[in-house]
């Protein structure tokens, strides 16, 4: 639901049920002098419609010239584009109040109707330039703290992003005048990454089509650099000026206000921030997407750190549509020098072979990375050796989404390899040579009459195994699940499937993790559909916890609750609260700003063993002695501070601020 601002960030009015009233009664309601702000609110809240146009016919008719919203009351077709021409030329040089009303009020038109063609063709984007201009040129932002005109650039890059989104000839309209100069300063970091977030939005729009990319292109390396920096670094970012500030006073107002729109409170804003921070991520990560498909730019892109990075950004919960860090690396896969880079580095291959094997919704594109690069004769044997132990377990899926005959396209790219000479990767091919060739050869004659024996001796055999694990004969029960699998057919997949979940169990209660991931992965690709046995989701995401892969742990638990919410029969149907505990476990771990935290904590941790190593070295007392060690420490910085006549780094609190008073006084 949009909102659009009134007199203070704080103040929010409701924009959909604005809609109903005419556009002239919008201006009137910020002109309003008689009537307090908070009643206006009041009726608002109530919902009390007529009541307040009633009140506003009483009022004087508006007398500002070139108002939009009166404007927009024109009858007169012509007439109206005329005056909203004159009045988007207008704007940007009046100082007026409302200016940020109007510009949240064309945001929201932007995001309901981003190909109506009517104000792009009046000059909207001129318009939005001349604001954002005015945001970034004011030296002493004086402009920028009167009213509310923070937010103006702000709406002014998401309008211009809104318009752009789905239409090239809009996009051409704005590159002709002149946005991308204003989003580049935005990118740079001019105001924030609140800013940052909607130029880079809108300076992806424009490097996706044809006739405007080489606009974009003229700053093509800046450009470049900027998207890879800020996908590197905008979570940091964003958790140390916002997320991580506890204290809500201390954040930036109208960050909070624009986040939430005024509803919700400190849990809401850092929600909407861990949206918007992914959001931020992935929207620069698109734009190095844009230039990888043309092969420009590798050598930047392809640099090994940021390659490494790319493994973890993968958008997080909060933005689950984008295959954010993969997408890229799969872009880079089509072409040579992508292959190459990409293969090159032990991370990156590491990383997709754990994705070929997850239940995460970008599985398929782990598994086209790691096919292009065993395709190539180039790439093949520096990727074969660690690819080959994980694309085995996968050798008997069938399809995956809309991907029809995955198992064979995966067995051919591994057996072009057949030659290896490594011992391993020799036993891993020569296995995928009998289950796919020898085996189904054999069976190919096989009457139906052997093929129900055979299935009948497989379930004796099945029970036999059961029943040692339940005598705690471990080892004895994998022995013969391995045995029934050898004389199960492959015909009888479901079979398979029990047999190879069973296998998984049996491989956790003895503590081998990688036994236990190859059992139950194989298990899930016999399913019906792929990935959708509970048992073996569960048993998987254990096995993942206990290899320490919370994303990969977390993305099985989900598949496993959700496979239990729509088997239930009931209405209310209980999750498990193993799977619960296990949720909560990896949610922490995976937390989009986890690493952030991590590296402040240290940080941390490192200025006060630091200081420690100060107080020891002089004789002082032993700051880990007090009973308040990090408030010690914090004490302790201010008075080194003082004594060298500087402004103390961390902010007193009010207490010590109070203590230090009554010093002075004594």
């Amino acid at each position: 639901m949009g909102l659009i601002f009134l007199q203070t960030p704080a103040h929010l009015i409701n924009f959909d049920l604005f809609l109903s009233i005419p556009l002239i009664a919008l201006h009137k309601t910020k002109t309003l002098n008689s009537q307090p702000l908070p009643s206006v609110m009041d009726s608002l809240k109530k919902k009390e419609k007529k009541t307040l146009l009633t009140n506003i016919t009483k009022e004087q008719a508006c007398t500002l010239q070139f108002c939009f919203f009166c404007t927009m009351k024109e009858p007169n077709s012509f007439k109206r584009r005329a005056r909203i021409s004159a009045c988007f030329k207008e704007l940007p040089h009046r100082e007026d109040k409302g200016n940020v009303l109007v510009l949240s009020s064309l945001w929201n038109v932007a995001m309901a109707h981003p190909e109506d063609p009517e104000f792009p063709s009046l000059g909207i984007f001129e318009c939005m330039v001349r604001f954002i201009h005015k945001g970034i040129n004011n030296k002493s932002n004086t402009w920028l703290q009167r009213d509310q005109n923070i937010y103006i650039p702000y709406y002014a890059a998401h309008v211009i992003g809104s318009y752009t989104m789905n239409k090239a000839e809009f996009a051409e309209k704005a590159v002709a005048s002149g946005v991308i100069p204003p989003l580049l300063e935005l990118l740079r970091g001019k105001m924030s990454w609140v800013e940052q977030r909607v130029a880079v939005r809108a300076l992806g729009h424009l490097a996706s089509y044809e006739s405007t990319f080489e606009a974009v292109a003229e700053y093509e390396e800046e450009v470049v650099r900027l998207a890879i920096k800020l996908a590197s670094t905008c979570l940091d970012a964003v958790y140390v000026s916002f997320v991580g500030v506890k204290d809500g006073r201390k954040r930036q107002k109208y960050h909070c206000d624009l986040l939430t729109r005024g509803v919700g409170g400190f849990e809401m804003e850092n929600r909407k921030a861990e949206e918007w921070a992914s959001q931020l991520q992935c929207w620069s990560l698109y734009i190095l997407n844009c230039f990888a498909c043309k092969e420009r730019s590798l050598n930047l892109i392809c640099n090994g750190d940021f390659l490494k990075q790319l493994c973890g950004m993968w958008g997080g919960l909060a933005n689950h549509s984008s295959p954010a860090g993969v997408g890229l690396v799969r872009i880079l896969c089509y072409g040579k020098y992508g292959r190459k880079k990409i293969a090159e580095s032990r991370e990156v291959i590491e990383s997709l072979c754990n994705l070929s094997r997850s239940s995460d919704d970008w599985q398929y594109r782990g598994i086209d990375c790691l096919l292009l690069l065993l395709k190539d004769p180039n790439t093949r044997y520096k990727v074969i050796n660690m690819a080959a132990s994980f694309l085995i377990d996968l050798v008997e899926l069938k399809s995956l989404g809309d991907r029809s005959n995955v198992g064979e396209a995966i067995t051919k790219a591994l057996l072009l390899n057949k030659l290896n000479k490594n011992r391993r990767i020799e036993k891993c091919l020569e296995e995928v040579w009998n289950l796919k060739v020898e085996r189904r050869r054999k069976e190919r004659v096989l009457s139906q009459e052997k093929i129900e024996e055979s299935r009948v001796l497989v379930d004796l055999m099945k029970q036999e195994a059961n029943h040692m694990v339940c005598m705690g004969e471990i080892e004895g029960a994998i022995i013969k699940y391995s045995e029934a699998l050898e004389m199960c057919p492959l015909g009888l997949r479901k079979d398979r499937m029990v047999l190879y979940s069973n296998r998984a169990q049996c491989q956790l209660l003895i503590g081998k993790a990688d036994a236990a991931i190859r059992d139950s992965t194989r298990a899930l690709c016999l399913s019906s559909p792929v990935n959708s046995h509970s048992k073996s989701l569960w048993r998987r995401s254990q096995a993942y916890d206990m290899k320490g892969l919370a994303k990969e742990s977390m993305m099985d638990c989900l598949m496993f609750i959700n496979g239990c919410i729509k088997s239930g029969s009931r209405k209310r149907v209980k999750i498990p609260y193993y799977a619960a505990r296990m949720i909560s476990k990896q949610m922490d771990a995976t937390w989009l700003f986890a690493t952030a935290r991590s590296k402040v904590a240290t940080s941390d941790d490192q200025d006060f063993q630091a200081m420690k190593e100060v107080q020891v070295s002089e004789g002082r007392v032993n700051l880990y002695e007090s009973g308040n060690d990090k408030q010690d420490y914090h004490d302790e910085m201010r008075r080194i501070m003082m004594e060298k006549k500087e402004e103390p780094l961390i902010q007193p609190t009010e207490e010590s601020r109070r203590k230090m008073e009554r010093t002075k006084k004594m």
